[in-house]
């Protein structure tokens, strides 16, 4: 069930750089592996077209995780994710360097958890989000929870809430809606 807090939208509004963790968020947290050890994960596309128009509005996105993992350096790839920070098991340490990177203050940076390892940064942050299945934690800390579940939509959600904070939703919904809307575009931003 969606949660927005009384200050949600002004937090969301000052947001210029998202941080994600990965499984539980940018997946639904399953890992697979194949018979010969490699690892696979599951990501969502409309998470991906969500990050895309993120960048689109000039909103850095990066990534601070555990494990590490070729999968997702292949999707933060594809994505062109700002920064990709894996096999941090000291989050705290990881984000200090990315405000140190973006030149940013704990308010512009929102980061996207779903379980209590997240918590170091969570804290700090000054828009927290949860997915849907986050622990409750987590929830209980955050300022928006998406309705969506990691992996299956949360990101894409919590995306848009930021970017209608910001005022941009609108005019990426007329550009979308536009008869003479170049295809070109959609297939370099459909991601």
């Amino acid at each position: 069930m969606m949660k927005i807090s009384g200050d949600a939208l002004d937090r969301a509004k000052k947001v210029k750089l998202i941080i994600f963790d990965v499984d539980g968020v940018l997946t639904d947290g399953g890992i697979y592996h194949g018979a010969n050890g490699e690892l696979f994960k599951s990501f969502h596309c409309r998470d991906g077209f969500g990050i895309t128009l993120a960048h689109s509005c000039g909103i850095k996105t990066a990534i601070i995780t555990g494990r590490k993992s070729q999968m997702t350096a292949y999707r933060a790839d594809e994505l062109k994710i700002s920064a990709v920070l894996q096999g941090q098991m000291n989050k705290r340490a990881a984000y200090k360097k990315l405000k140190e990177q973006f030149g940013l203050s704990d308010e512009e940076i929102c980061y996207v958890a779903d379980d209590v390892v997240d918590l170091p940064v969570f804290v700090q942050v000054g828009f927290r989000a949860a997915v849907g299945d986050a622990s409750e934690d987590v929830k209980e800390r955050a300022h928006f929870v998406a309705n969506d579940f990691g992996g299956r939509g949360a990101v894409r959600e919590i995306i848009e809430f930021i970017l209608k904070a910001k005022g941009f939703w609108q005019g990426i919904i007329e550009r979308y809606s536009a008869p003479e809307f170049d295809d070109k575009e959609l297939t370099a931003l459909n991601q």
